[in-house]
Protein backbone atom coordinates (compact mmCIF):
# COMPACT_ATOMS: atom_id res chain seq x y z
CA UNK A 1 0.00 0.00 0.00
CA UNK A 2 1.55 3.14 -0.72
CA UNK A 3 1.73 6.11 1.85
CA UNK A 4 1.12 9.00 -0.93
CA UNK A 5 -2.06 9.32 -3.01
CA UNK A 6 -2.08 11.29 -6.01
CA UNK A 7 -6.08 10.84 -7.09
CA UNK A 8 -7.58 13.86 -9.09
CA UNK A 9 -4.79 16.25 -8.11
CA UNK A 10 -5.36 18.30 -11.38
CA UNK A 11 -7.82 16.77 -12.39
CA UNK A 12 -9.66 18.56 -15.67
CA UNK A 13 -12.66 16.42 -17.21
CA UNK A 14 -14.15 17.25 -20.37
CA UNK A 15 -17.54 15.54 -21.94
CA UNK A 16 -17.51 14.70 -25.33
CA UNK A 17 -19.30 12.76 -27.71
CA UNK A 18 -18.60 9.34 -27.52
CA UNK A 19 -18.50 6.31 -30.10
CA UNK A 20 -20.03 3.40 -29.33
CA UNK A 21 -16.26 1.55 -28.55
CA UNK A 22 -16.08 4.04 -25.62
CA UNK A 23 -16.33 2.12 -22.38
CA UNK A 24 -15.66 3.29 -18.94
CA UNK A 25 -11.63 3.25 -17.95
CA UNK A 26 -10.04 2.85 -21.52
CA UNK A 27 -8.16 5.41 -22.71
CA UNK A 28 -9.48 7.23 -25.48
CA UNK A 29 -8.42 9.41 -29.01
CA UNK A 30 -10.57 12.40 -30.70
CA UNK A 31 -12.07 10.85 -33.62
CA UNK A 32 -13.71 14.07 -34.85
CA UNK A 33 -14.86 17.87 -33.85
CA UNK A 34 -15.71 16.78 -30.11
CA UNK A 35 -15.74 13.36 -30.29
CA UNK A 36 -13.62 10.52 -28.41
CA UNK A 37 -13.40 6.60 -29.50
CA UNK A 38 -11.28 3.72 -28.62
CA UNK A 39 -7.84 3.44 -29.44
CA UNK A 40 -5.81 1.49 -31.82
CA UNK A 41 -2.22 -0.15 -30.57
CA UNK A 42 0.42 3.06 -30.79
CA UNK A 43 -2.80 5.46 -30.95
CA UNK A 44 -1.27 8.86 -29.35
CA UNK A 45 -4.37 9.21 -26.45
CA UNK A 46 -6.24 12.16 -25.45
CA UNK A 47 -7.42 10.66 -22.09
CA UNK A 48 -8.93 8.22 -19.78
CA UNK A 49 -12.60 7.49 -20.15
CA UNK A 50 -14.21 7.83 -16.83
CA UNK A 51 -17.94 7.37 -17.57
CA UNK A 52 -20.41 7.05 -20.20
CA UNK A 53 -23.44 8.05 -20.71
CA UNK A 54 -25.80 7.56 -24.16
CA UNK A 55 -23.73 8.80 -26.68
CA UNK A 56 -21.47 11.20 -24.34
CA UNK A 57 -18.18 10.61 -22.19
CA UNK A 58 -16.41 12.04 -19.52
CA UNK A 59 -12.87 12.00 -20.08
CA UNK A 60 -9.61 13.12 -18.01
CA UNK A 61 -7.83 15.08 -20.12
CA UNK A 62 -5.57 16.30 -17.50
CA UNK A 63 -3.99 16.24 -14.31
CA UNK A 64 -2.91 12.52 -12.13
CA UNK A 65 -4.91 9.86 -13.29
CA UNK A 66 -4.01 5.79 -13.35
CA UNK A 67 -4.08 3.77 -16.27
CA UNK A 68 -3.92 0.07 -17.31
CA UNK A 69 -0.41 -0.52 -18.54
CA UNK A 70 0.80 -3.68 -20.76
CA UNK A 71 4.54 -4.41 -20.70
CA UNK A 72 7.25 -2.24 -18.79
CA UNK A 73 6.21 1.61 -17.97
CA UNK A 74 9.27 3.17 -16.42
CA UNK A 75 9.07 5.96 -14.26
CA UNK A 76 9.59 9.53 -14.64
CA UNK A 77 8.65 11.46 -17.97
CA UNK A 78 8.36 9.24 -21.02
CA UNK A 79 6.28 8.77 -23.58
CA UNK A 80 3.26 6.62 -23.85
CA UNK A 81 1.00 5.46 -26.58
CA UNK A 82 -2.50 3.19 -26.36
CA UNK A 83 -1.67 -0.42 -26.36
CA UNK A 84 -4.83 -1.44 -28.63
CA UNK A 85 -6.83 -2.98 -25.31
CA UNK A 86 -7.68 0.04 -23.43
CA UNK A 87 -4.69 0.71 -21.73
CA UNK A 88 -0.94 2.52 -22.36
CA UNK A 89 2.66 1.52 -23.01
CA UNK A 90 5.70 2.83 -23.55
CA UNK A 91 5.90 4.30 -27.03
CA UNK A 92 8.49 3.35 -29.67
CA UNK A 93 7.76 6.45 -31.51
CA UNK A 94 6.34 9.49 -30.81
CA UNK A 95 2.92 9.42 -28.26
CA UNK A 96 2.03 10.94 -25.40
CA UNK A 97 4.51 13.00 -22.97
CA UNK A 98 3.50 11.89 -19.22
CA UNK A 99 5.37 11.82 -15.54
CA UNK A 100 4.77 8.09 -14.52
CA UNK A 101 4.96 8.58 -10.43
CA UNK A 102 3.79 4.67 -9.62
CA UNK A 103 3.90 1.69 -11.41
CA UNK A 104 1.86 -1.62 -10.08
CA UNK A 105 3.08 -3.89 -12.01
CA UNK A 106 0.87 -6.69 -10.29
CA UNK A 107 -2.06 -4.67 -10.72
CA UNK A 108 -1.14 -4.23 -14.31
CA UNK A 109 -1.35 -0.14 -13.91
CA UNK A 110 0.74 3.10 -13.41
CA UNK A 111 -0.43 6.54 -12.18
CA UNK A 112 0.48 9.23 -14.60
CA UNK A 113 0.09 12.71 -14.77
CA UNK A 114 -0.58 14.39 -17.97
Amino acid sequence: MSKVSFDDIGAVVATFAAKDDVKPGQVVKITANGEVGACSANDAFAGLALSTRESFAGVQVKGFLTVPTTGTVNLGRVSLAADGSGGVQAASTGGVPALVVSVDTAAGTAVICL
